[in-house]
């Protein structure tokens, strides 16, 4: 890495001047983006009038994109840089940009905002931050709640170059920490509608039959008998749009809060040619009991509908868990994700996250779920591509889904009525839960082009029944009448767990999200799937030494067993476990470019199992992005700490726990006893550091 430069103007650390302008910094990574060559957005004039947008003038206009104000248009690829320089000359726009794409990522299209977010070292004051904003000129806006030092600011009319170029000059300044450009990325909702015709909810209970392996169901009748859920606890379903009018969502103090972010009211309907998501998704996690129709995991409880504006950006993310927070939501229940093969999420993105997963309900913590998605890939991992039409998707290929790895969210993946993994179900490390759905070929679905991609094909039958729930009232919708029957996709998977987080805080409204997190891995039912992926030819449905397994999480959710540890532990008070502190201060230069690093061990004598973990680490580095940190215990399972993003920062004082990396659960269990051995590699030349000491803390 280069060293710290003194001037904005400088070559970005990184990032070369010739290809500032196609490197997205986002969440600590680097995104190559590729320019779209047929398209391009602009924002024009308050009063321009919006007819003149279709007369041809500046190429073929396509759509708004409401959030951004941005109008979209498309050209013939050779006139596309010709037109731009028309447009921006013109008086009557305001803003203009190409279009872009993440590479490898198929049919993912990102716009540009006029929103930066920069997060400064904890000593640049107000005056050093306002001489950087007016060199570049940007306009403070305000702080990011939850980050120290950070800040939106607004690209000024007077900027002569785009947020990608000005955010990655930012990075080459040793005051800055972090600077992203907020960029608008599709919604994808995630489902994969199957054509099964059944209409009973076999999900919730069932005494087998055909199709229905043993247990499959989630036991909710032996729940009901404790709670079907209470008013005061609200469940927050984010989604496209809600069939408010549905008999299913009726009764007294049934609908909290609802709100439009889309059209910026407080009626999120359908539109009169969209079929609603979210109206089968609400369905499953709280339909009401009302003698008619189908019912809700639970269905006692409130439902607070959210519409999404149906893009990505910072501040819609920030105004959906901005909504639930304000308005007392408990359950936060999101069966969506990114458009992209690979979608790290920004620092406003996260924080908003983690501000609702620790704040929300007066502190106690909202219970975050997201849907895993449908694609049969990692949330986070590697696959050799292969077979893909068009060779969309071709080699080793890095997948990410930043709001499913999140470490304040519960990432739910699917299993089908025979108790199998569904063949499109994502799968991972972090995956928390399964919870049952229906079973459908993986596909990838792409709004902008309209798109759905079926990777390579499955030869063999894929058995299992369908997801019964609700649909837009009539001939809207899935299917005709108000119910459909071929709904599934870890959509539906998401408001099953969304429901029984949901009863468990019914039973028990004092547990903190983390409790409900903890109830809902520990009372699982330990579903196993021997047979290989029936695509990849990989096996991932047995579980490790932790209890974890790669396609269900910690099991298949049980709401009997859940709701029953939920009572029991309102009349359990809590005892302290034991805890012990151990330091290593010995300072350890870190050797430049060296695969090996350094290793640095603490002793520990006590002969407990560990019940808990933290890891604290105090580093001093020029570049820490270069640096990857790997913690080993006493029986030699080792797993990655920390790995290259932390970018441009030069102190690391953090703390590690099981919350917020989840892959210390992986020493859960595990005897403390012996050595435990930090790793501390540079994998990049020209920048040094050294550990400075670190902390290890067992609960048991």
């Amino acid at each position: 890495m280069s060293d710290n430069l003194s001037s904005p103007n400088s070559e970005t650390v990184g990032v070369p001047t010739s290809s500032q302008g196609v490197v997205l910094q986002r969440g600590g990574e680097e995104l190559i983006l590729e320019k779209a060559a047929d398209r391009f957005t602009l924002r024009t004039t308050n009063n321009f009038p919006r007819e003149q947008l279709v007369q041809g003038t500046w190429g073929v206009w396509r759509r708004n994109i409401p959030k951004a104000n941005l109008e979209l248009f498309t050209v013939e690829p050779s006139q596309l840089e010709a037109v731009m320089v028309q447009v921006r000359a013109d008086e009557n726009v305001v803003f203009a940009s190409h279009v872009y794409r993440l590479k490898d990522n198929p049919g993912t299209y990102v716009y540009l905002s006029d929103q930066i977010t920069v997060q400064f070292a904890a000593w640049v004051d107000d005056a050093k931050i306002n001489i950087i904003a007016a060199t570049f000129r940007l306009i403070k806006n305000r702080p990011v709640l939850g980050l120290d030092n950070t800040f939106i600011f607004l690209i000024s009319k007077e900027a002569t170059e785009n947020p990608i170029k000005i955010t990655n000059q930012l990075q080459g300044i040793g005051e800055v920490l972090a600077a992203e450009p907020n960029i608008f990325i599709q919604q994808e909702p995630h489902y994969q509608p199957s054509d099964s015709l059944y209409s009973q909810q076999w999900y919730l209970n069932h005494n087998s039959g055909n199709q229905l392996g043993v247990g499959s169901h989630i036991s909710v009748e032996q729940a009901w008998d404790i709670t079907r859920g209470v008013r005061s606890i609200v469940v927050a379903v984010v989604d496209d749009s809600f069939d408010l009018h549905h008999p299913d969502f009726q009764g007294a103090g049934k609908i909290v809060a609802p709100r439009d972010l889309k059209e910026k009211d407080f009626l999120p309907l359908p539109g009169e040619k969209e079929t609603s998501h979210g109206t089968a998704c609400a369905g499953i996690a709280v339909a009401e009991e009302n003698g008619q129709g189908i019912v809700g995991v639970a269905p006692g409880c409130a439902f607070m509908p959210i519409r999404t504006t149906g893009f990505l950006d910072d501040e819609s993310i920030e105004e959906i868990f901005n909504w639930a927070i304000t308005n007392s939501a408990a359950v936060i229940s999101c069966s969506w994700g990114a458009s992209a093969v690979y979608f790290p999420l920004s620092l406003r993105q996260k924080a908003a996250i983690t501000r609702a997963a620790t704040q929300g309900r007066n502190g106690k913590g909202c219970v975050i779920i997201f849907a895993a998605g449908n694609a049969n890939r990692p949330i986070d991992g590697t696959i050799n591509e292969n077979n893909w039409p068009k060779n969309i998707l071709q080699g080793k290929t890095a997948w990410l889904s930043g709001f499913a790895i999140h470490p304040d969210v519960i990432a739910v993946s699917a299993s089908t009525s025979l108790n199998k993994k569904a063949a499109y179900s994502n799968w991972g490390e972090n995956i928390s839960v399964c919870a049952p759905s229906n079973n459908a070929p993986p596909g990838m679905w792409f709004q902008e082009t309209g798109f759905v991609y079926t990777q390579p094909t499955i030869n063999t039958a894929l058995s299992g029944l369908g997801m019964f729930t609700t649909d837009q009232i009539g001939a809207a919708g899935y299917s005709p009448g108000n119910f459909t029957n071929n709904f599934g996709g870890t959509s539906s998977a998401t408001p099953v767990v969304a429901g029984v987080a949901a009863l468990i805080l019914s039973a028990n409204p004092h547990l903190t999200a983390q409790q409900v997190n903890r109830i809902l891995q520990e009372t699982t039912d330990k579903i196993v799937d021997p047979e290989a992926d029936p695509q990849l030819g990989l096996r991932g449905g047995t579980y490790d030494s932790n209890g974890h397994c790669i396609w269900f999480g910690y099991g298949k959710v049980n709401a009997a067993k859940a709701v029953r540890a939920a009572q029991q532990s309102r009349n359990i008070k809590s005892t302290v476990s034991g805890q012990f502190r151990l330091i290593n201060k010995n300072q350890q230069a870190i050797p430049d470019h060296n695969k090996w690093g350094i290793i640095s061990a603490i002793t520990v004598s006590e002969n407990v199992y560990v019940s808990d973990i933290q890891v604290k680490v105090n580093i001093n580095h020029d570049f820490l992005g270069d640096l990857e940190i790997y913690l080993t215990a006493p029986n030699n399972q080792q797993i990655l700490l920390q790995g290259r993003t932390l970018g441009r920062q030069t102190e690391l004082t953090r703390n590690y726990t099981v919350r917020s990396h989840p892959v210390l659960k992986k020493f859960l269990g595990v005897s403390a006893r012996g050595n435990w051995q930090l790793q501390v590699i540079d994998t990049s030349p020209q920048d040094v550091g050294k550990l400075n000491n670190w902390e290890l803390v067992i609960g048991y």
